[in-house]
């Protein structure tokens, strides 16, 4: 059982590095609020999913650009390497996140985009989905930290209350 228990926990600090960043949550809110905007005029899934892939490929291009730029010439004590390829390496690993987490809203539009679901419900879901994720994304952090059940669930909340701004933000404007 604790073979399995440090597995599992190995496992979650891998994704904490890889997922669980600031570069996800803030991939998922920039979807959902690409989706508000998208999706604002009566657009079809299929227009809100490509406004948002357009927009999500310019945000992560310009994410590793930055990243590689701040970090080259820098030395990283674990690395000790500030050559610019090691700088460009970094600045995708970080991005991962962000363009992962584009990836269930996305799915989700293109369902309503191939006529699975209706557009309309694609689009809600999507939008649903963002509330979701970040609300994932928080509890696994604070359980990470080795924090309380409530303090799980509060910041999951929390971190929730992003996707759920623009839920509103959605209704608002509809």
């Amino acid at each position: 059982m604790t073979q399995t228990r440090r597995l599992s926990s190995e496992a979650l600090q891998r994704a904490r590095l890889d997922y669980i960043t600031e570069e996800s949550v803030y991939g998922t809110v920039l979807v959902s609020g690409m989706i508000v905007v998208a999706g604002s005029y009566g657009a079809t899934s299929w227009q809100v999913f490509l406004s948002v892939f357009g927009t999500v490929v310019v945000f992560w291009a310009a994410h590793v650009y930055a990243g590689t730029i701040a970090g080259h010439g820098v030395s990283e004590e674990v690395e000790g390497d500030s050559s610019l390829l090691t700088a460009f390496r970094r600045a995708l690993r970080r991005s991962v996140g962000f363009l992962t987490s584009a990836l269930p809203p996305s799915i989700v539009l293109l369902l309503g985009a191939t006529q699975a679901i209706d557009d309309a419900v694609a689009i809600w879901t999507a939008l649903w989905l963002g509330v979701i994720i970040l609300g994932v994304l928080g509890f696994i952090v604070f359980s990470l930290r080795g924090d309380s059940w409530l303090v799980r669930i509060l910041g999951a909340l929390g971190t929730a209350v992003f996707g759920v701004a623009m839920i509103i933000l959605k209704a608002l404007i509809h």
